[in-house]
């Protein structure tokens, strides 16, 4: 195939690793970017005239923050780069996309899709108060306008995502009133076989734990939560939880950061006409691949924690895979030692990301107990009384059913954030198993387009 057209969404680590290989194969890539700047979340690069010292965003990982960035610096001669693009559809062959108001359709003959993830959260009272946000977008505050979500924050959910953020408020001079873990303390020590397969992640899992006790946060595991306290006019007031010990216990502040691991972004890969199976472990639907990033429709590739939230080293490597996957697939020949190595390295991490669902569970029990009051959909003001309604008095169990009676999941977020527990809430009032319930389909645009959007051709 001459010249054949490689499109790669996304420039976080997968995204970026996998141009850097497709560069070293003879390509230039299209990397389509819908963020300013390279780097993906974890390693979001500070706006353009911020000067905060990369140690204080990126703490331990930032020799490898810089790695990837210079690395991307270093390709930009190499490759069309369009940041500020939004890829909104894949359909026949062709991804859309949008740039300042106009949209546009971009041909492929490979497709590498390194969409990343964004959290997973399950709903409790109060939530939908001003001062409650995800963990993401507290981290995102903090990296990219320099501040804080608040001036005393609460940090609850689990996942060790949950124990960097509240390290990175307390490295930055914020007061971190307590880290709340659903994740009781015998899970962490149950899931240690595997969780010792990277044991100089694990070390640093345990040092930033240690470092939030040694600088006076409490770190309480094995708690419930049961409401988040405030009012319209005010926002968070508080939080309260039940203790593992059955203690009730009401913690002040004026902000919370909520999040349970990471759900993968989906919705592209969807569009695209992928296969989905479900994962019994962490109770979510994710597209079949095989180790080196394949999908089921021919010449379309998934990497990165779009698919398996691996960390951003096993996005490296998944990203370098997907890559060779295509240069293969498109008639290359490929170095098979470097490859297989890097194929026994993503081994090691998926058995790595397996401990870390054993340690820390998505409480999915919760769902049952979310009382009717509460909002789960915070785009459309769906409480968890109208889901249930719609499960159990008009039939709607099936997710997408109950979608069209209720309205969740039709919001701005398209059910990035209440989607799994719209899910966990159905199958608990209808005592189905989940994989019954289903999962939201993806749909375009897949985030909000401006009515003046206006089609040009590439």
């Amino acid at each position: 195939m001459a010249n054949p057209r490689v499109i790669i969404i996304g420039a976080g680590s997968a995204g970026v690793r996998a141009a850097q290989t497709l560069v070293e194969g003879g390509m230039r890539p299209i990397v389509i970017d819908e963020s300013a700047r390279d780097g993906g979340q974890i390693y979001r690069r500070q706006p353009e005239g911020f000067s905060r010292p990369k140690s204080a965003l990126y703490g331990s990982e930032t020799a490898r923050a810089e790695a990837l960035h210079s690395t991307f610096d270093d390709l930009k001669s190499r490759i069309d780069y369009r940041p500020r693009h939004l890829a909104w559809n894949i359909a026949d062959g062709h991804v859309h996309v949008v740039h300042e108001g106009a949209s546009d359709a971009l041909p492929y003959d490979a497709l590498i899709i390194a969409a990343g993830a964004t959290d997973r959260l399950m709903p409790v009272k109060g939530w939908h108060f001003a001062g409650a946000y995800s963990l993401g977008a507290a981290q995102i505050a903090l990296k990219a306008q320099a501040s804080a979500i608040g001036r005393r924050v609460i940090f609850m959910g689990t996942g060790p995502l949950l124990q960097l953020v509240a390290s990175q408020y307390v490295k930055a001079g914020a007061k971190v009133v307590a880290v709340l873990d659903t994740s009781p303390f015998s899970a962490q020590i149950k899931a240690l076989p595997k969780l010792i397969a990277r044991p100089d992640v694990l070390f640093k899992g345990i040092k930033l734990v240690a470092g939030l006790k040694l600088s006076g946060v409490p770190v309480l595991r094995g708690i419930t939560p049961l409401e988040i306290h405030g009012d319209a006019e005010t926002g968070v007031t508080g939080v309260s939880v039940r203790l593992a010990s059955g203690e009730i216990r009401r913690f002040e502040g004026d902000a919370v950061g909520l999040g349970y691991h990471l759900r993968p972004e989906t919705q592209l890969a969807d569009l695209a006409q992928c296969a989905f199976d479900f994962d019994a472990q962490t109770r979510q639907f994710r597209p079949r691949i095989d180790i080196d990033g394949r999908t089921s429709v021919a010449n379309v590739y998934l990497a990165g924690d779009g698919v398996l939230t691996q960390g951003a080293d096993g996005a490296e490597i998944s990203g370098r895979l997907a890559a060779f996957a295509a240069l293969a697939d498109l008639g290359h020949a490929m170095p098979d030692s470097r490859i297989n190595t890097l194929r026994q390295d993503r081994a090691r991490m998926e058995l790595f990301r397996e401990g870390l669902a054993e340690a820390f569970p998505w409480p999915h029990s919760l769902a049952a107990g979310i009382p009717d009051e509460a909002i789960v959909c915070r785009c459309e003001g769906v409480r968890a009384s109208e889901l249930r309604g719609v499960a159990l008095e008009k039939g709607a169990s099936e997710l997408n059913r109950a979608k069209a009676f209720s309205r969740v999941g039709m919001g701005r977020c398209q059910g990035r954030y209440c989607g799994h527990a719209a899910a966990e809430i159905v199958a608990a009032a209808t005592g189905l198993p989940l994989e019954k319930v289903g999962r939201l389909r993806g749909q375009a645009p897949v985030k909000p387009l401006a009515i003046s959007t206006r089609r040009v051709d590439s």
